[in-house]
């Protein structure tokens, strides 16, 4: 059996997926106890990022929002979907765009931290109490390396 994924894209200023990339958010927080943001933040966060979505027969399995500068302020897929490339295709979406990529992991969030460093990632500093919680993030970059965009771009065929 196929799968067919399709891509949408919330642009900054629209949040048509808002509501579900929220339950996708909160399924996994539940879950695994990781992507704790307030509904609040969550949702202004959202509304002012670029958004790149997956699909599969109308329901989202995963997005990745970003800033201008290729930050990226959430990224989270499906736990049913995951080993599918899914992750790899949204941070390859916001690396064709932006000459760098970065964003903040949970020290302790393991899965993220082998995700983040399996593609290319790499670890720039570690912040101490980064999380509202008290909790320790590390910052990650892709950088400018046209071999990474490279790598990333078979994401996007």
């Amino acid at each position: 059996m196929s799968v067919n994924v399709e891509k949408r894209m919330d642009p900054p200023g629209e949040a048509a997926n808002a509501e579900a990339a929220w339950a996708l958010k909160e399924e996994i927080r539940e879950r695994e106890g990781v992507l704790k943001q307030r509904r609040g933040f969550f949702m202004n966060a959202y509304k002012r990022a670029e958004c790149h979505l997956l699909v599969e027969d109308d329901e989202l399995v995963g997005f990745a929002s970003a800033r201008r500068d290729g930050y990226i302020l959430f990224l989270a897929v499906a736990p049913r979907v995951r080993g599918r490339g899914y992750g790899e295709r949204l941070v390859a979406e916001i690396a064709e765009g932006n000459r760098s990529v970065s964003c903040h992991a949970r020290t302790t969030n393991e899965a993220a931290l082998d995700f983040y460093k399996h593609i290319g990632f790499q670890v720039v500093r570690r912040i101490e109490n980064y999380y509202e919680d008290g909790g320790d993030a590390f910052y990650l970059k892709l950088g400018d390396d046209s071999s990474l965009r490279d790598r990333l771009s078979k994401f996007l065929r």
